[in-house]
């Protein structure tokens, strides 16, 4: 048995998004083998994402009767290029950074971000969530963390956690009804500081958290931090969407891959009669998607049982029984399915051969 065999066994296994096997389309990073083990590495970059779940699951099926014939165990281990040099990168034990962001306030943003975060942790990713809205920093209330980041004797911030997230806030830097009233310079400086000085370990997704519009706060993440992925949040209706589109620009001429795009306050949901009635509008979100032909992320309801998990502190995507929570759901595995997408479509124009 020889690599070529391997190789062979691993063009049964089709990337269900890109249409094609995964030898040929150069997701195959390296094949090694012991006197113990099969070891492959794949061009994965999106853990618990269900179809690079499937797809690793479908190797080892490939490879069982090869390994078994030879008294051998499967090893796999992903691996992709995140677009900086490790020495260059901020955050270099960061897998994924996904910004989310809106045009304009008021659409929902904060809560896209905490759900979206506590959602992957749910799915058993390691999971950080940055709440780099300075001015309004919330993230803490609606998450119930009162735990504040504690100092190791190099000055390095270790940051709390809660529902398996690890959480940064300014709002655990100041006072609890202190405003900030910075000027841009300041507000890059601290943002610089706490990527270089919060030890956020090894994540699988980074969740940033970021202010409406596309000011100061978004041009130093785009500038310093390999974004591998931007939300867009929207509501239906127009004024928000001619806001989004803005958004979704600044995006584009930093080239940050845009994983799709999420209809927030989609309809209300009305708890007594359970009715829907379209307060915003109906359908902007998903026009908007294709019109700009971005992926469609999801339509979120404006269900009152949102506002209240905020407030309590207990996101509503961690809720099994709601509808809405399953709406949430929905929303963060096309957003991780997405992401590994942008990644396996990167390697493999990567290694395309050249004209």
């Amino acid at each position: 048995m020889d690599t070529a065999d391997v190789l062979d066994r691993l063009e049964s296994v089709e990337d269900p998004d890109l249409g094609d096997d995964i030898v040929s389309l150069g997701l195959v990073n390296d094949v090694e083998i012991t006197e113990t083990e099969i070891h492959v590495d794949l061009a994965l970059g999106a853990p618990y994402s269900a179809n690079e779940t499937a797809m690793a699951g479908q190797v080892r099926e490939a490879l069982a009767d090869l390994a078994d014939e030879a008294g051998l165990d499967i090893e796999l281990s992903a691996s992709v290029d995140r677009g900086a040099p490790p020495e260059e990168d901020p955050l270099p034990t960061v897998k994924n950074v996904i910004a989310v962001a809106s045009g304009k306030g008021g659409v929902g943003k904060s809560t896209i971000a905490v759900n979206l975060a506590a959602g992957l942790a749910e799915m058993g990713a390691r999971v950080g969530l940055f709440d780099a809205d300075v001015y309004g920093p919330n993230v803490p209330r609606m998450l119930g963390a009162d735990e504040h980041p504690q100092a190791t004797e190099a000055d390095e911030i270790i940051p709390p956690e809660k529902y398996g997230m690890q959480l940064m806030s300014m709002d655990f830097l100041v006072g609890k009804d202190d405003p900030v009233i910075w000027r841009g310079p300041m507000v890059n400086n601290v943002l610089t500081q706490l990527w270089d000085d919060v030890l956020w370990g090894d994540l699988d997704y980074m969740v940033v958290d970021l202010p409406p519009g596309t000011g100061d706060t978004q041009l130093t993440l785009l500038q310093n931090v390999p974004v591998s992925g931007a939300v867009i949040v929207t509501t239906p209706q127009e004024v928000a969407i001619d806001d989004a589109r803005k958004g979704l620009e600044m995006f584009g001429r930093h080239e940050t891959p845009v994983l799709g795009i999420v209809e927030n306050m989609s309809s209300f949901r009305c708890p007594d009669c359970g009715g829907e009635h379209d307060i915003f509008g109906a359908g902007g979100g998903r026009e908007f998607a294709e019109d700009v032909e971005m992926p469609f992320l999801g339509e979120i309801p404006l269900d009152p049982a949102i506002r209240e998990g905020g407030d309590r502190g207990k996101p509503l995507v961690l809720d099994q029984d709601s509808e809405t929570g399953d709406a949430f759901r929905e929303f963060v595995h096309r957003t991780a399915i997405n992401q590994g997408i942008v990644h396996r479509n990167r390697q493999s124009k990567q290694q395309a051969p050249t004209q």
